[in-house]
C-alpha cells in the first residue's frame, strides 16, 4: 500500500504589537507543529494575506494603525477566515462584540500558550467540519450573465459593460464593474465607503475608502448622460453614496 501523505500544518497568522509576546507565542506555535508567520500592525497583516493563505489567524485587539474588533469583522467578511482575539481587557461586553463580529474564539491576556494551542486546534476542527458539509450541499446551476436595466442604461455584469441607445458601449474596469454591480442590488440605499469596501473587496486585495472615491468618480463620469451623473450617483455628505434610480434585471 502506497504511504499515507502526512497532512500539512496548519497556517497561522500571528498579529500583536508586542514584539515579546509575538515572537515567543511564534516559537511555541511552532513547535507544536504549526506553521506561524507574524505580523506587528494591520498593514502588516493585509501585506502577509496577499502573499499567502492562512488557516487561522491569532489577533491582538489592539493594534497601532486598526482597531483588531473591525479587523476581525473585514476578515470575516472578506476571506472567511477563521480569527481568535486576543486583548488585555476582560469584560463580558469585549467577549460579546468580538463575538459577534465574526471571531471564533477569546483569549485574556496574559495567558497560558498551551491554552491557546488547545483553543487553535478546536477552532480549525469546527472550521474544517464546516467547510466538508458546504461541499457536501448540492451546488446550485450556475447562474446566466447577470443584466441590468437602469435609467437609460443596460449594464453587463459579466462583459463589465454599460451601453446605451446612441452611444458606444463603454468597458469598465474590473473595479468599476464591481462597484456598479454593488449599487445596482442596493438602488436607492445609501451605503457608506467602508460597506462598499466589504461589498468590493476581494480576498486578496487592500481596497481604502479613498480608493472607492476615485472609483466613484470614474464611474460618474462615464454614466454622465446630459449632465445627469451626479444626480445619477449621489454623494451623501456624511453618510456615503447612493444610486438613485429603479433597477431591473433581465
Amino acid at each position: 500500500m502506497p504511504a499515507t501523505q502526512p497532512l500539512p500544518a496548519p497556517r497561522v497568522l500571528v498579529v500583536d504589537d508586542h514584539r515579546k509576546i509575538r515572537d515567543p507565542l511564534a516559537t511555541y506555535l511552532r513547535r507544536h507543529g504549526f506553521e506561524v508567520r507574524t505580523a506587528a500592525d494591520a498593514a502588516g497583516l493585509w501585506q502577509l494575506l496577499k502573499q499567502q493563505d492562512f488557516d487561522v489567524a491569532v489577533l491582538d485587539v489592539m493594534l497601532p494603525d486598526g482597531d483588531g474588533f473591525e479587523l476581525c469583522q473585514q476578515l470575516h467578511r472578506r476571506c472567511n477566515l477563521p480569527v481568535i482575539l486576543l486583548t488585555a481587557r476582560d469584560t463580558t461586553a469585549d467577549r460579546v462584540r468580538g463575538l459577534d463580529l465574526g471571531a471564533d474564539d477569546y483569549l485574556t491576556k496574559p495567558f497560558e500558550p498551551r491554552e491557546l494551542v488547545a483553543r487553535l486546534n478546536s477552532v480549525l476542527r469546527r472550521h474544517q467540519a464546516t467547510q466538508a458539509r458546504a461541499k457536501a450541499t448540492p451546488t446550485e446551476p450556475a447562474a446566466s450573465p447577470r443584466r441590468y436595466r437602469f435609467a437609460g442604461w443596460q449594464f453587463c455584469a459579466s462583459t463589465a459593460t454599460l451601453s446605451r441607445a446612441g452611444r458606444e458601449p463603454v468597458r469598465l474596469s474590473t473595479a468599476e464593474g464591481k462597484l456598479l454591480q454593488v449599487l445596482l442590488e442596493h438602488p436607492h440605499v445609501s451605503l457608506s465607503r467602508q460597506r462598499l469596501v466589504d461589498l468590493t473587496a476581494a480576498q486578496d486585495s487592500d481596497i481604502s475608502e479613498r480608493a472607492i472615491d476615485r472609483q466613484v468618480s470614474r464611474l460618474r463620469r462615464k454614466l454622465d448622460h446630459d449632465g445627469h451623473g451626479a444626480e445619477l450617483l449621489r454623494t451623501l455628505w456624511g453618510s456615503g453614496y447612493l444610486l438613485a434610480a429603479d433597477v431591473d434585471l433581465e
